[in-house]
């Protein structure tokens, strides 16, 4: 009965498909604004729990790093026992997790906080877009997967927005509060409304594809995070690169041989859905990496309120939910391929305008550069989502859209370990002479992170505490356009590649 229910919605569409997908929309951008939200939020918690740089970025990371590791077993699990189940449970987790991270008192339990809510995500999120791909009929199916692709990116900046409100009054652990009542309605919302569905063939979920694939990517993640940080010779740093590599190339082998594999390497040969997926991993790397520098560059260099911060990344959100839309339109004018590298070549140009920031740079430059990458990414997420999606069929819906998800999250994790280390990287090789002039103890301190200058420069009388902040703020603009012209580059590579590799849409209509 219930996949004879699920074909109908297939073909007909569930009557109430676009009041679920308001309903989903909010679990989704709930889920990716908590990633952004604290970039605002860490001068607030760095000054609070006297938190290090390496802390910071764990902080961050920490939550994309256990989401982008459960995604694809919480696809599966989706899959397996309920769509509608799995997204009530993760909802439930994201409360608690979210709830407790307002009680933290130093950083390795926000950490800890944070890295629960990333179990909660990781079931959310797949199985908000496996529900789309079920209750809307084809000629739908395009314009509800960009609105939920445009929804998904500017979620970004709705988090800076709302984070900036939140702390013109509020303490910094609102930002985690907040998810409580909207979880909350959320997950009210779902059980009255929302459908459930399953894959029709009940498959053994995958336990060793999901532990080696979960450890893979942690591996992966703790490495980049650490290099800069470290060096890219420490053992440790080398150690945690290759058991990545070893671990998933394992997870290869292991799921090629598997009977029900989690994910079938295989999928990744169709060239519309391993194109798709990294189409969608390198944009979503820069963007995190994009606003975890901007929201610090905002406050510490240009010296604006959070509010004041959170209002100048206006443009991004603003621009995504209006281009991202026209996307699909776009994809049927000009073809998928030429869409997707044409995407990926704006957001490149938007980022190489912040590689020639400086400390007194006009508002102009930085909305150029909102405008431009947003634009980009807003045309190439909706197309790269719907390639992904209607490569498998709907039974694999949770699986299509665990992948789908998971290079996002995996994106949006190695974009804040990756470019928020270069960033730091950056900052402590551009200080000069003028940190040497303080005490050995105090130095050490304020090479550490800019806040941590800043604070110390406020301490010191006279004009050695003016040039010592100066410095700091041109060292930390140094270290950010760093970060956001290896970012630039990461875009250009990614447009060619897939101007080279993408298969062009007129031939996959005529195979098809």
């Amino acid at each position: 009965m219930a996949l004879t229910t699920e074909l109908n919605y297939t073909i007909q569409g569930h009557p109430k498909r676009w009041f679920i997908l308001a309903i989903l929309t909010l679990s989704l951008v709930m889920i990716v604004a908590s990633v952004s939200s604290l970039n605002l939020a860490i001068p607030s918690i760095q000054k609070a729990l006297d938190a290090s740089a390496s802390e910071l970025v764990w902080i961050n990371a920490a939550y994309a790093l256990v989401f982008a590791a459960l995604l694809l077993p919480g696809g599966a699990i989706g899959d397996r026992f309920g769509r509608r189940g799995t997204l009530q449970v993760g909802l439930f987790i994201f409360i608690i997790g979210a709830l407790l991270g307002t009680t933290s008192s130093d950083p390795s339990q926000l950490i800890f906080f944070r890295a629960s809510m990333g179990i909660g995500a990781a079931l959310v999120m797949p199985a908000t877009l496996s529900i789309i791909s079920i209750i809307f009929p084809p000629e739908e199916k395009g314009k509800a997967i960009a609105i939920w692709s445009g929804f998904a990116g500017a979620g970004a900046a709705i988090g800076i927005i709302s984070a900036g409100l939140l702390l013109e009054k509020f303490w910094w652990g609102s930002i985690f509060f907040i998810n409580v009542p909207t979880a909350g309605i959320a997950l009210l919302l779902v059980t009255f409304f929302v459908p459930t569905s399953r894959d029709s063939h009940i498959n053994p979920l995958d336990l060793p594809g999901s532990f080696l694939s979960a450890l893979g990517l942690t591996s992966l993640v703790y490495g980049l995070i650490q290099g800069p940080e470290f060096g890219w010779t420490d053992p440790v740093v080398i150690c945690a690169l290759i058991v990545s590599v070893v671990v998933l190339v394992g997870w290869v082998f292991v799921e090629l041989n598997r009977k029900y594999p989690m994910l079938d390497p295989r999928l990744f040969k169709i060239q519309r859905f391993g194109i798709g997926s990294f189409s969608i991993l390198i944009p979503f790397a820069v963007m995190f990496g994009f606003f975890f520098g901007l929201a610090q560059y905002l406050q510490y260099v240009q010296m604006h309120s959070p509010l004041g911060a959170a209002v100048r990344c206006l443009p991004f959100a603003l621009t995504m939910l209006i281009a991202a839309p026209r996307g699909p339109v776009i994809s049927r004018i000009i073809g998928e391929k030429r869409c997707l590298s044409l995407g990926l070549l704006f957001s490149s140009s938007g980022c190489l305008v912040l590689a020639f920031l400086e400390t007194t740079s006009s508002y102009l430059q930085i909305a150029l550069s909102l405008v431009l990458t947003a634009v980009g990414m807003a045309i190439t997420f909706p197309t790269a989502t719907a390639a992904i999606i209607n490569c498998l069929p709907s039974d694999k819906a949770g699986v299509a859209s665990a992948v789908n998800d998971t290079t996002r999250e995996v994106g949006a994790a190695v974009g804040i370990a990756f470019l928020g280390s270069l960033l730091s990287a950056g900052y402590r090789n551009s200080l000069g002479d003028s940190f040497a002039s303080v005490p050995d103890e105090i130095n050490e301190v304020a090479r550490n992170s800019v806040g941590a200058a800043l604070q110390v420069a406020e301490r010191l009388s006279g004009e050695s505490g003016e040039v010592l902040a100066q410095e700091a703020k041109v060292a930390f603009t140094n270290g950010f356009s760093l970060s956001m012209s290896v970012g630039s580059g990461m875009l250009l590579l990614a447009s060619i590649i897939v101007f080279l590799r993408f298969p062009n849409t007129e031939k996959n209509k005529t195979a098809d």
